[in-house]
């Protein structure tokens, strides 16, 4: 099982490749293969799912009632995006050049460790979003790990 923290700021070339960080690919499991599933994230970011964490998420998703319309539409806006990329010999990952601009990522890219996956920001997307989220970390982290009674 990957967990991966931390974050990076490296530079995108012109094909859309990015390395992926040492301290993160270290977190890659075997059963990923140095595969993942590169999708639009719920922010304006890029998720890569490394193949072994992708999988766990397909069984969620292929439960889903697709009769739903929620479900069906979040399935479509969710599969339409994604793509299976690998490692190059030189540990980088080419992202897709419609997800580079869904992310508005130019130059450089803050790539981020959040978990199961790894997120892919306009540096400048990705603090905005931070400074701008309209709670303080304190309160935020007072909520989530504050434990709920029944």
């Amino acid at each position: 099982m990957s967990f991966f923290q931390g974050q990076e700021t490296y530079s995108i070339d012109s094909k859309g490749r990015v390395n992926i960080p040492a301290k993160m690919r270290k977190m890659l499991s075997n059963e990923s293969n140095e595969t993942f599933v590169v999708t639009r994230g719920t922010d304006n970011c890029v998720v890569a799912y490394p193949m072994d964490e992708w999988k766990k998420y397909q069984t969620q998703l292929q439960a889903l009632n697709q009769y739903d319309e929620k479900n069906r539409y979040f399935l479509r806006v969710l599969l339409m995006w994604s793509d299976e990329v690998s490692l190059d010999s030189q540990n980088r990952i080419s992202l897709p050049k419609r997800l580079i601009e869904f992310a508005g990522i130019d130059k450089k890219v803050l790539i981020m460790g959040m978990v199961d996956k790894i997120e892919f920001w306009n540096p400048e997307t990705f603090e905005e979003s931070i400074n701008n989220f309209g709670e303080s970390y304190e309160d935020v982290a007072k909520f989530v790990m504050t434990k709920k009674e029944d």
